[in-house]
């Protein structure tokens, strides 16, 4: 019998654990002005396992902190990022950075990464991490876009989908979205039919001045994560929706690999 663990850090940071071999996302381990977690850190970066590889989706800072993680001390760990922002990790030390677009392939260690299309306010990628039988789906913080539909094209079979729910919208550009809402992955659950889902990106908050100024919201996290709970329910019945406190593991075993 094999295991994936998924361990929420916190916003879209999660540990994934391939039954020993570890993938960290989208590195966030500090605050400033803007960018408040809004709960703690499931693991802090001195707590950090030694990892086989990181994935990062986009180039802002509260998915790419690489001022805070040059501490990490391995700087040669294998780190896949969108295509044109490796300098930022390189900058810092990183020496084994591995730029990539959508459907693009490489390996971090034993575990097989391919890009999969994502769309933000700067250019993104999300991934398909595949390792001793499982497939877990790392969205980033995209919107749900038709390009997405191909992923069951291309993996039937998907253990674990990682799915921002928070719905952000930038309130001077109209109040443009720019992230999933709890409504959207429910329905990208639908399309892409993983056995779990854990919501992440969905109680980052920016602060009093940003929130009242240029941030808004789709709900508070709670009714955030119970909104996709019930909305998955309905839309993807054979999706079990877990919702991860931070640094809670969700262990998926699978006895036939």
């Amino acid at each position: 019998m094999t295991t994936l663990t998924i361990t929420r850090i916190g916003h879209s940071s999660v540990l994934i654990d391939f039954d020993g071999y570890r993938v960290l996302t989208d590195p966030w381990f500090s605050e400033k002005f803007g960018y408040y977690h809004g709960e703690p850190y499931g693991i802090t970066l001195e707590q950090l396992p030694r990892l086989d590889g990181v994935v990062v989706s986009h180039g802002h800072y509260d998915h790419y902190d690489m001022e805070a993680f040059q501490a990490y001390p391995d700087k040669q760990v294998p780190m896949a990022v969108k295509r044109g922002i490796a300098q930022t990790a390189r900058k810092v030390g990183f020496t084994n950075v591995i730029e990539m677009d959508a459907w693009e392939t490489t390996t971090l260690g034993p575990i097989t990464v391919t890009a999969a299309p994502g769309k933000h306010g700067v250019p993104e990628i999300t991934y398909m991490l595949q390792a001793n039988g499982f497939t877990v789906y790392f969205g980033g913080d995209t919107l749900l876009i038709p390009e997405l539909s191909e992923l069951p094209l291309r993996f039937p079979k998907i253990d674990v989908a990682l799915l921002a729910i928070n719905g952000l919208q930038i309130r001077p550009l109209g109040n443009r979205k720019m992230v999933m809402n709890a409504q959207d992955a429910a329905e990208l659950c639908r399309i892409i039919r993983p056995r779990y889902a854990v919501p992440i990106h969905y109680t980052y908050r920016g602060g009093p001045i940003m929130d009242t100024l240029v941030l808004k919201y789709a709900g508070k996290p709670e009714g955030l994560t119970r909104e996709f709970q019930q909305t998955a329910a309905r839309l993807a019945p054979e999706t079990s929706v877990r919702i991860l406190a931070p640094g809670e593991p969700l262990l998926v075993c699978n006895s036939q690999n």
